[in-house]
């Protein structure tokens, strides 16, 4: 592959790292007070599975989601922040990548109804694509630093 400046695997790191850097800005900019003591996050998901033209998504948040809103806030909110972590810095990049593809994808399902949601989480699946299976730990992470995943 030739490129101008960086070689190939350096040009999938950077998508790598830009996508870490994606999910800790999703993570940065939740308030986590709301989320963890008022129970904001889960309450709004709630509302839009609630109207949501798929009944299965009601159905799958009645059963998944509402039994346990407390535990799941905290697992949305940190694993947002282990995805941009493990992301940004290469560590575990291909487990953080299908993690985060399925994180999107459930986001994309939810907020069907929403176009500029719908558009972040299709770019940041396609990015996820990409990058695991181009596996963008090739350069510039932990993971290839310490011989994982060759």
């Amino acid at each position: 592959m030739q490129t101008i400046w960086l070689t190939g695997a350096e040009w999938l790191a950077v998508l790598r790292i830009g996508l870490g850097l994606w999910w800790l800005e999703s993570w940065r900019h939740k308030d986590k007070k709301g989320w963890f003591e008022r129970g904001t996050g889960i309450a709004w998901a709630k509302s839009v599975a609630d109207k949501h033209r798929w009944s299965f998504v009601q159905g799958g948040f009645t059963a998944v989601v509402a039994p346990r809103p407390k535990l799941m806030a905290y697992i949305v909110v940190y694993a947002e922040l282990a995805l941009g972590l493990g992301l940004t810095v290469g560590l575990l990049t291909p487990v953080a990548l299908v993690g985060g593809l399925l994180l999107n994808l459930l986001y994309l399902v939810l907020m069907i109804h929403d176009w500029a949601e719908q558009g972040q989480n299709a770019m940041m699946a396609l990015i996820s694509l990409v990058a695991l299976f181009a596996m963008s730990w090739q350069a510039w992470s932990l993971d290839n630093l310490w011989g994982l995943f060759l």
